[in-house]
């Protein structure tokens, strides 16, 4: 079973990565989600849901797949900056970060978008959010961006995200793909 790991703040956007991991820890998959922290401490996320991390920054597993970084209110604190060894090492060891909301901000203030097709809540809020962020010319106005082991989404952009993640670990494909987008993009079944 590979591994999927979802990084966990407080004040995570707990819907930013629900319409994949649930796809993900399906049983028919090779893919099993769990959550990683910068501490084994409880997250609440923004719904107020309360989440005890599988894994610390000091217990990651071996190998793992994907780390997905939701959004949330408490990417910007300083504790949370610790995570920028684990999007490193994700990056040196070729394991594709996928990153929406104000992740993409703590990704824009670490560097790891400047050389990557991105996207983010706006180029306004990341140049505000990451002043040493210098990946402008990169910049895409969508809902989500995939580039070279890298998908980035805005906070609207839920259900692209997760497309894309679906497609980059070949959950479903082709008109799979398409069939499952359209059902909660747009609320339609194909006859």
């Amino acid at each position: 079973m590979k591994k999927v790991l979802v990084f966990l703040t407080d004040g995570f956007a707990d819907w930013e990565a629900s319409y994949v991991t649930a796809e993900l820890n399906k049983s028919w998959t090779d893919y099993q989600v769990q959550t990683v922290a910068i501490d084994k401490d409880p997250k609440v996320s923004m719904g107020g849901l309360t989440v005890l991390p599988d894994y610390s920054m000091d217990d990651l597993p071996e190998t793992f797949s994907m780390l997905i970084m939701p959004g949330g209110t408490t990417w910007r604190e300083e504790k949370n900056q610790q995570a920028k060894k684990l999007v490193k090492d994700c990056f040196e060891k070729n394991i594709t970060v996928a990153a929406i909301c104000d992740a993409t901000t703590f990704l824009g203030m670490h560097g790891f978008l400047d050389h990557h097709k991105h996207t983010g809540n706006s180029l306004p809020f990341l140049k505000e959010g990451a002043p040493d962020y210098r990946g402008e010319e990169h910049y895409i106005n969508q809902q989500s961006v995939r580039d070279e082991g890298l998908i980035t989404a805005n906070g609207t952009g839920a259900i692209e995200f997760a497309k894309n993640i679906l497609e980059e670990l070949k959950i479903y494909e082709g008109e799979d793909l398409q069939e499952w987008y359209e059902l909660f993009k747009i609320g339609s079944v194909r006859a």
